[in-house]
């Protein structure tokens, strides 16, 4: 996949002819071409895309290129077999294997927000690769291929599918998302069986607080870190995916009551999400 000046990877992920990529293949391009395994070309329209993700939809005619079959990020595992594919320095349809080498990490989008919920690999990544899929034993995709370390080796990440899938979604429909915003740095962790049992709670996981920004909802709110959300807008979070979806559906500036864990007691505080600040 390709725009003037820029070159990248993708993958048809639907029957007619939507493209999975990375926002920043295609951001701004006046020009987009598709060329398929089979060695067809065609013009991409561009669907829509989501910077906050890294993630775009694009849409192409009709192609005898059959689509990805997406899998599950939520079922991984750290040590199971990992593949990218892609497109490095232009050798298109390279593969290179690796395994899970750790889940739940953070990275920063190029449009300042933190993307959660990135999978870390050491399948081997190299400029062109961004877009492409990574994908399971089974060749189902758990991952959007989008960023490595210069310099470092082993060290490369991907969006998880069901990120991608809930992004992907949004865009066929609306084009773009918008999202409210309450400014914590989380990440997914296990909640120990007593303590959910004690509060009544049927989650597996929740979200752990890492971070509080200064000045944001949440601190006005007064969320620290370490805390452990458990609920925010009467829907249960078993995850950071969980949350991010949340926010998107809930509009800025309209209170909302969350749960937090903090120690072992359990507490109500209400959050009023504010759109995101542009960095």
């Amino acid at each position: 996949m390709a725009a003037p000046g820029a070159a990248g990877s993708g993958f048809l992920f639907t029957p007619d002819g939507f493209l999975l990529t990375n926002s920043h293949v295609v951001h701004r391009a006046s020009l987009i071409v598709a060329s398929f395994s089979d060695g067809l070309q065609q013009m991409a329209d561009l669907v829509g895309e989501d910077p906050d993700s890294d993630l775009a939809v694009l849409r192409v005619g009709q192609t005898s290129v059959p689509p990805a079959v997406l899998g599950s990020s939520s079922t991984l595992s750290v040590g199971q077999l990992a593949i990218a594919i892609g497109n490095p320095f232009g050798f298109q349809a390279t593969v290179s294997e690796g395994v899970v080498s750790a889940l739940g990490r953070t990275m920063r989008s190029q449009s300042g927000r933190l993307i959660e919920g990135i999978v870390q690999t050491d399948a081997a990544l190299n400029p062109g690769n961004s877009g492409g899929p990574l994908v399971n034993s089974r060749g189902e995709v758990i991952g959007v291929n989008t960023a490595m370390i210069m310099g470092a080796q082993g060290l490369c990440f991907a969006i998880g599918i069901d990120t991608a899938k809930y992004v992907a979604g949004r865009l066929i429909k609306d084009g773009k998302i918008e999202r409210a915003y309450i400014g914590v740095v989380g990440q997914n962790t296990p909640l120990p069986r007593r303590l959910a049992a004690f509060h009544g709670l049927e989650l597996r996981s929740a979200v752990l607080v890492v971070g509080v920004e200064p000045g944001s909802p949440a601190e006005r709110a007064g969320l620290q870190e370490r805390d452990i959300l458990v609920e925010l807008n009467g829907v249960a979070l078993d995850g950071v995916d969980t949350l991010q979806r949340v926010l998107s559906e809930h509009a800025s500036g309209v209170p909302t009551d969350a749960f937090v864990l903090r120690g072992a007691e359990k507490y109500l505080i209400t959050i009023v999400p504010a759109s995101r600040p542009v960095h």
